[in-house]
C-alpha cells in the first residue's frame, strides 16, 4: 500500500488526538485538552502527515523560522504501522519543509532514544529545559 506524505496546516484536533493514542505518545501530551491540541495544532509552522488509503497513520508536527532552525516537537507514528520507516520519511520532509538549510531539533521520548541513532540523528548533550508549571 503506498504512503502518501503530504503538508496538511488544517489537520483536525480529532484526528491528531487519536494518532497520538494510536501511536503512545499521547501519555506525554494533553490528550484530554482539546484547547491546547487545537492550540498546538494552529500555532505549528509545519504539519506534515502520512496516509495509507486515507486513514492517519503518522504526523510530524513542527516550528521553523525557516532560515536556522527546525523544532520537530511532535512525531507520531500508529505502533501498528512502526518499522515501516514512517518515521523517517516524516522526519526528512518536514526537513525539507523548514529547510534543508535549517538545523532540525528534536528532543527524544525515553522509549525512542535508540531509534534516532539509527536514522543517522546525532546526539547533543546540551539541551536544558523549564519544567512547566
Amino acid at each position: 500500500m503506498p504512503i502518501f506524505y503530504q503538508l496538511e496546516p488544517h489537520l483536525s484536533v480529532a484526528e491528531f488526538r487519536d494518532l497520538l493514542v494510536r501511536s503512545t505518545l499521547g501519555e506525554r501530551r494533553p490528550i484530554d485538552r482539546e484547547d491546547l491540541l487545537r492550540g498546538m495544532l494552529e500555532k505549528a509552522d509545519i504539519i506534515m502527515t502520512a496516509r495509507i488509503e486515507g486513514e492517519l497513520v503518522g504526523v510530524a508536527r513542527a516550528i521553523s523560522d525557516f532560515h536556522f532552525c527546525t523544532y520537530l516537537s511532535d512525531l507520531a507514528v500508529d505502533v501498528a504501522w512502526q518499522r515501516q520507516r514512517i518515521g523517517r520519511e516524516l522526519i526528512q520532509n518536514t526537513h525539507e519543509a523548514g529547510g534543508l538549510h535549517t538545523t532540525l531539533i528534536l528532543l527524544s521520548a525515553p522509549a525512542a532514544v535508540s531509534y534516532y541513532p539509527h536514522i543517522g540523528m546525532q546526539k547533543h548533550d546540551s539541551c536544558w529545559i523549564i519544567p512547566k508549571q
